[in-house]
């Protein structure tokens, strides 16, 4: 279809549109069937035309910059594995108009409604399937089906609290109901930094257009599972698979986002049949848990016993009143393909209605009547297992579409059709509407689907204003999907009043209370000890490398004894010097980094970019060395980037419990690695020079200069390093530091006596407060070190395990 430039002065007088060409028979989310463009699309379009290449290239670099900033990331799966994959926004969003949306809005509330009536029989009364209207081998043999919570009724009084719908719009111009997410509904995040991104993009046209809010939606959800909780002691925390899921990302943003703990399996366990979370305080109650993994691994006991990421004894937790879950364990089998062929019945029956938002029109193979009518109209549908859970528009979702069915001879498909029978759905081949994107400074038509969330609020349903859109690359409804390429697209809902400018910080009528300090999962304290140490041997060992390359540099000669013990000390702990920039220091690097990673939801987003730049930086380095001058300038930019990550969180990070596992890990390390240093390069047989490398290394070059007015000697070095109060450089500093970290930590006396821990290392700190520089010898030094090491082993006794 052509457009006439004519018809609409004032919107397609400018070039943006003039390859616009809708696809026959599909309907346009910006364009009329007769060509004209929908009016709530006229003002972004004037705006966008406004713009010269030039402007719109910049401003969408500065969406995908946020994007980046923020470490918005996908998991990709391919052959090489799964990797991260920068956030594909598609930076035009799709506009409805507030009138279109109360449509869906309306539709979607009373499907919400249905579903959770049709759960609640399944795991209930059952009448359904008595009664006809469900067959029961659909719902028997659905691995989604959870025969141990049939009978128990949620705590809540419902099953279903958040909930995610994909639809799309037909030919004609009507929404369909594409797929019902009820499991463990994502997205909702992304929905979230989509709006900021695209907002950023067009941050003047944003601030004035009648755009609609996603705050609110968020804390009325938010503000009503803390009403969940009940006991203000209680806790609600979300439940993730872990990192290497592929919506983590999200999973930690919703939780920093909305206050929660983000929780695993192992960092829960059921104590008198209560929900409980192990925390460096000892156990504390969960009474609403926020799932976003899939039922069937929640509880290897009662569910699959395969599995290691759930937790033993949930499902009897759930059973005995003590937990919310958010959905309820068994909601899965609402996904189920096959369900959408039963449900406009089932609708005219719970309900009295038809369904006000269709559902794509499905058959299920099972019946004979059916499966007649799919054998003889084949050509117009699509066809998946009965049984998939799978979101439409996905590699995985259809095994083909009846149209190229010319491929096989018909008495092929229909005896393949036969074959399949009750494990096999029919569905109308849907022709998804088309939305805009930018392609090489023009609008050009892309298919597209809408998920939308819907959220139960204290005031009933609340559906999401906006969602966001997965956007095709090509013409290919097929490849909307992000792991087919496809991308994603914020929603903007305009019209109706103008909105009020909404936030999370709202107040609500819950009491008003403190996290505990205590509330530091065990796990996620353990995982800040060790990122605090990985970054602190990381910059140790940074150090070392530089002035082992210098003093190579100006010697030429690595056997000369002062770079030979150097050499044999990196080789030690895993540095091998002949390697430029050593494997090792890039795996400790990327382990802190693996650490990070598993405390997304506690860290902030500068203290993970810069984390990560720093491990990119390193790996960098490796492709680009020469020689020994090189390596020392490297290492000296590995360095400022280390001290500037540390300071960076040294200066950002709230003074939490997890801040001080972080701060104990980073004292522990360097007090360890000093005593090791000096019993080492303070020994009589210890080659010239070596006192100046311990300075160099220690940073205290100046601060021996300023200190001391008599010549350098293993007195005056072993003073300033192993037992100075006021240098940050030395053990005694480190130990001190640790010492009143470990004083304020849970439990850290007990009865009014320390702790066996806080005793640990108030030992270890007097023996060195008390010694002098006479006493300190390498064997004493060793000795001190391997104390130092221990702490490690009884920290991890007294708060990780």
């Amino acid at each position: 279809m052509s457009l006439d430039e004519n018809a609409e002065p004032g919107a397609l007088r400018y070039g943006l549109l003039k390859a616009y060409r809708p696809f026959p028979d599909v309907s346009d989310e910006l364009l009329f069937p007769d060509g004209r463009v929908r009016p709530v699309w006229r003002p972004f379009l004037e705006h966008l035309s406004a713009l010269t290449p030039e402007e719109i290239t910049e401003r969408f670099a500065r969406g995908n910059q946020y994007l980046n900033d923020a470490g918005v990331y996908f998991r990709q799966y391919g052959q090489d594995g799964a990797n991260e994959r920068e956030w594909p926004l598609s930076h035009i969003p799709v506009i409805i108009s507030q009138d279109d949306w109360q449509v869906i809005a309306d539709g979607l509330t009373q499907r919400a409604e249905l579903l959770e009536q049709v759960v609640a029989d399944l795991y209930g009364v059952n009448r359904l399937v008595s009664n006809g209207y469900l067959p029961a081998s659909l719902i028997a043999q659905s691995p989604e089906w959870q025969r141990p919570l049939v009978g128990i009724k949620p705590k809540s009084g419902h099953f279903l609290h958040f909930l995610s719908f994909e639809i799309g719009r037909g030919p004609d111009g009507t929404w369909w109901v594409l797929s019902d997410r009820a499991q463990a509904p994502s997205g909702a995040g992304f929905a979230l930094e989509n709006r900021v991104a695209t907002g950023r993009v067009f941050n003047e046209f944003f601030a004035r257009a009648n755009v609609h809010r996603l705050a609110g939606f968020f804390r009325r959800f938010r503000d009503h599972l803390v009403e969940l909780r009940g006991e203000s002691e209680s806790r609600v925390s979300i439940l993730t698979p872990g990192p290497l899921n592929d919506t983590y990302f999200e999973h930690a943003y919703i939780a920093r986002y909305l206050g929660f703990m983000l929780l695993e399996g192992e960092d829960l366990t059921v104590e008198n049949g209560k929900l409980m979370v192990r925390t460096v305080a000892g156990l504390r109650p969960v009474s609403v848990l926020w799932r976003r993994l899939d039922a069937a691994w929640a509880d290897p006991v009662e569910l699959n016993e395969t599995s290691h990421i759930g937790t033993p004894g949930l499902v009897q937790a759930v059973r005995s009143g003590a937990v919310t879950m958010i959905n309820a364990l068994g909601t899965g089998i609402l996904e189920t393909r096959a369900l959408l062929a039963f449900l406009p019945r089932i609708s005219e029956h719970l309900l009295g209605e038809p369904l006000k938002l269709p559902n794509v029109a499905t058959w299920w193979c099972g019946e004979e009547g059916t499966k007649a009518y799919v054998k003889e109209n084949a050509e117009g549908m699509m066809f998946s297992p009965a049984l998939s859970t799978a979101l439409p528009f996905t590699s995985s979702h259809t095994d083909f579409i009846g149209k190229d069915f010319d491929k096989f001879h018909k008495g092929i498909l229909e005896t393949w059709i036969d074959s399949k029978s009750d494990k096999l759905v029919g569905q109308e081949a849907v022709t998804l509407s088309t939305t805009p994107a930018y392609d090489n400074g023009l609008l050009v038509p892309r298919p597209m689907s809408l998920r939308v969330f819907l959220a139960r609020t204290t005031n009933g349903w609340e559906v999401m204003a906006g969602g966001f859109a997965r956007i095709g690359q090509t013409e290919d409804a097929s490849a909307i999907a992000m792991q087919a390429g496809g991308s994603a697209a914020d929603v903007w809902i305009v019209g109706g009043q103008k909105p009020h400018k909404e936030t999370l910080l709202h107040q609500t009528e819950s009491p008003f209370f403190k996290s505990q300090t205590g509330s530091l999962p065990s796990r996620a304290a353990d995982n800040l000890f060790w990122l605090g140490r990985y970054v602190e041997r990381a910059e140790g060992a940074v150090r070392l490398l530089r002035a082992y390359h210098a003093r190579l540099m100006e010697t030429a000669d690595p056997e000369a004894p002062l770079v030979a013990l150097t050499a044999e000390y990196l080789d030690k702990i895993g540095m091998a010097p002949v390697e430029p920039v050593p494997d090792g220091l890039c795996d400790m690097l990327q382990s802190a980094v693996a650490s990070a990673a598993k405390v997304r939801d506690r860290f902030s987003v500068d203290g993970w970019l810069a984390l990560n730049d720093l491990a990119q930086a390193a790996n960098g380095a490796k492709r680009t060395m020469r020689d020994n001058a090189d390596v020392t300038r490297a290492m000296g930019l590995l360095l400022r980037k280390i001290t500037g990550f540390s300071g960076l969180v040294h200066e950002n990070m709230y003074r939490f419990i997890g801040w001080r596992f972080l701060s104990i890990g980073r004292a522990l390390e360097r007090a360890h690695r000093m005593a090791d240093l000096l019993s080492v390069f303070t020994d009589e047989d210890a080659p010239e020079g070596s006192l100046e490398l311990l300075l160099e290394v220690g940073d205290s070059a100046m601060s021996m200069s300023r200190r001391y007015a008599v010549s350098l000697s293993h007195a005056t070095v072993l003073d300033l390093l192993a037992m100075d109060t006021k240098n940050p450089r030395a053990v005694l500093y480190q130990l001190t530091d640790m010492k009143d970290h470990i004083g304020v930590l849970p439990n850290a006396t007990e009865n009014g006596h320390l702790s066996e821990l806080a005793r640990s290392v108030l030992q270890v700190h007097t023996l060195l407060a008390i010694a002098t520089p006479e006493t300190l010898t390498p064997a004493s030094l060793a000795d001190l070190r391997d104390q130092i090491s221990y702490l490690s082993v009884e920290l991890t006794d007294a708060y990780i395990r």
